[in-house]
């Protein structure tokens, strides 16, 4: 496994890419102080460094010679439950994109790719995993508990394979619990976005948590027509 210095709290990030120049590039942008980046050619090299170290972030390419890298999405996310997880891709495929991020990927990037859309994409998806100062550590609502602090969602005892988003996303929900948020809070306050670039994100967004949440279970998350979402144990 390829690696470049190391500096004290730098982000830890994983390049996944059978592709040696783009590991070297990668690992060229992102370089210490700020970033503490290693490279690796393939999936059981991915699934190997993420049991021996924990990563802030794992660059993972969609199209890896062994494997499609969406399902290697769960096995990662199990192995690296905190780390968020950017797919990289050379085909700009919006079923491609809409696959992987309802697999668990917290974005997608596009190559070829800009070294700041790199940096910035990284600053957004650990700014959705963060906890805000003002945020509680642990939220609960019926059975459902999240450990904001730990990044850790479970329903009735049992661990919720959820994305620093999603897990963002869940949170809120529970701590606004009964009240109906708008589609333009939510997207304020998960994904700092607004409406006109938001898109239908939301939607997607709910309805991978709710096979996550709900499955096999009494529905927590409800859709209020017109209105927006929230979790309640009454269905509406």
């Amino acid at each position: 496994m390829e690696q470049s210095a190391s500096a004290h709290a730098a982000v830890r990030v994983l390049v996944v890419d059978d592709d040696e120049g783009i590991r070297v590039l990668l690992q060229s942008i992102l370089a210490a102080p700020r970033f503490d980046t290693s490279g690796v050619a393939g999936a059981a090299e991915a699934l190997v460094a993420t049991r021996a170290q924990a990563y802030d972030v794992i660059l993972l390419d969609r199209f890896l010679p062994e494997v499609d890298a969406v399902q290697l999405l769960t096995p990662l996310r199990v192995a690296a439950p905190a780390a968020a997880l950017i797919m990289l891709s050379a085909v700009d495929d919006v079923d491609g994109r809409v696959q992987a991020l309802r697999a668990g990927a917290d974005d997608f990037l596009t190559k070829p790719f800009h070294v700041s859309e790199v940096i910035a994409r990284i600053d957004a998806v650990r700014r959705r995993g963060q906890v805000a100062a003002d945020d509680p550590e642990t939220v609960r609502y019926a059975d459902l508990e999240i450990d904001v602090a730990g990044r850790r969602a479970r329903r009735s005892g049992e661990v919720l394979p959820v994305t620093p988003t999603e897990l963002k996303l869940l949170a809120f929900l529970a701590a606004n619990a009964e009240r109906v948020l708008s589609r333009g809070q939510l997207l304020e306050h998960v994904w700092g976005y607004d409406l006109a670039t938001g898109a239908d994100v939301v939607e997607k967004a709910i309805s991978t948590l709710r096979k996550k949440v709900d499955a096999g279970r009494q529905p927590l998350i409800q859709t209020v027509r017109g209105f927006g979402y929230c979790l309640r144990t009454e269905i509406a």
